[in-house]
């Protein structure tokens, strides 16, 4: 196999996390679960994770998907700035994350359009060491 040197940034795409949660200030919001749409792009460096080819050395990103739908399903939220901005703190709890994208969207939150979204970015100024799970 050809051996490739360089960057081992891997950037991990969570794509259309749909779920559910109160989100809103209109009584009718306050009261109905609406769709909201997840997406989140995070970097890390995979180095370790292709050398060793192990899941042990490779971000979790189940583990996050996981947090994100525990904090996000079926609870309240009044902003979609502050909903974005509660995920992009999970996502970036995990120490091995150097760089992180957030959007989320609202379906039908405006008369004529297909949504709103609110998108979050966050980066540590270091690249931090691989942790284990």
């Amino acid at each position: 196999m050809t051996q490739v040197s360089g960057d081992h940034r891997a950037t991990v795409r969570i794509k259309n996390l749909l779920l559910r949660a109160y989100i809103g200030i209109k009584d009718e919001e306050i009261n109905n679960q609406q769709d909201v749409v997840i997406n989140a792009c995070l970097a890390y460096d995979a180095g370790d994770a292709i050398r060793q080819n192990d899941i042990a050395a490779a971000l979790n990103y189940r583990t996050i998907t996981k947090q994100i739908l525990r904090h996000v399903d079926g609870n309240r939220f009044a902003l979609l700035e502050r909903l974005t901005h509660e995920v992009l703190a999970i996502v970036m709890e995990h120490q091995a994350v150097t760089w992180a994208s957030v959007e989320i969207d609202k379906p039908h939150a405006l008369r004529y359009a297909e949504s709103v979204s609110v998108t979050l970015e966050a980066h540590r100024s270091e690249p931090v060491a691989m942790q284990s799970h």
